[in-house]
């Protein structure tokens, strides 16, 4: 049982870019979590995986996510990180080469986990969308430079980091099943209500309905029920604050602003950070 994994002497850089990512978060969660020892960590909302590579959780992880590109990405780079950078230096940072690649179905594991990279670092934004056929379907982002590809060296961390770590392609739900007493549950789900000047409300109601957040709330009942410990990030916005009012904390946070701020920079949204946790 413990936080910090002594072992380990420096966060890992995450290897995705992704929308809503919590890098930027992890000083404030480091001290909201302080000393707290937990069990298991348990990240549902896996995405760009700023939070666990950030936090450093010594112990059993249990990371899952819906998109089981991703999840399987994760597994590669676990499994094959020198196989995935062989592929991954491979690729050609066009227009041209960038929707013949997405267009391409590879099916070695490495060259498919090279793709889901080199696509995730060359698209609009780094979003993540398909069409109803299930295809990748985002344009090229035409970023200026050279995108910063992750090298072998990022890749061999996050390896080294994901060693022993249960990944699963599953709905959020159903990480109850592997969560007990004296646990550490990390959630952020995508935001679906207008706030702050959030620009992806609209795609994220699709990606994460109202319905979805009432289920969210439904499951942190539960985790406190069990006697774990959760922090959930979601907008800033009433409608938000109701549903997950639970008798826990509720905390303003921004990315210009540390824990606790009363306020935010003109055009900079605040997010809440609702946990059990105890101030330390």
């Amino acid at each position: 049982m413990g936080n910090a994994d002594p072992s380990v002497s420096r966060t890992v850089r995450p290897f995705l870019r992704w929308v809503g990512g919590k890098r930027w978060l992890i000083p404030q969660l480091s001290e909201l979590i302080g000393d707290l020892k937990f069990r298991a960590y348990h990240e549902p909302f896996l995405g760009g995986a700023s939070a666990f590579f950030g936090l450093l959780p010594a112990g059993p992880s249990f990371l899952s996510d819906l998109n089981s590109e991703l999840i399987h990405t994760y597994a590669t780079v676990r499994d094959d990180p020198a196989g995935v950078s062989r592929a991954l230096k491979r690729h050609r940072n066009t227009e041209e080469y960038y929707y013949c690649l997405r267009a391409a179905q590879p099916r070695v594991d490495s060259t498919k986990a090279a793709r889901f990279i080199f696509l995730n670092h060359t698209s609009y934004n780094g979003v993540y969308r398909v069409n109803r056929q299930g295809g990748y379907n985002v344009p090229f982002g035409r970023r200026d430079g050279i995108p910063r590809l992750p090298s072998e060296e990022d890749l061999e961390a996050a390896a080294s980091r994901l060693q022993g770590v249960t990944l699963s392609s599953t709905d959020f739900a159903q990480c109850i099943d592997n969560i007990n007493e004296g646990d550490l549950v990390f959630l952020d789900p995508p935001y679906t209500v207008a706030h702050n000047h959030n620009g992806f409300v609209k795609y994220n109601q699709k990606l994460f309905s109202w319905e979805d957040q009432v289920r969210l709330s439904e499951l942190v009942s539960e985790i406190r029920n069990r006697g774990a410990f959760y922090i959930l990030t979601n907008a800033a916005h009433l409608s938000v604050a109701e549903l997950f009012e639970k008798g826990d904390r509720r905390i303003e946070t921004s990315r210009r602003n540390a824990i606790g701020g009363l306020s935010a920079s003109r055009g900079t949204a605040i997010e809440y950070l609702f946990t059990n946790v105890s101030r330390t």
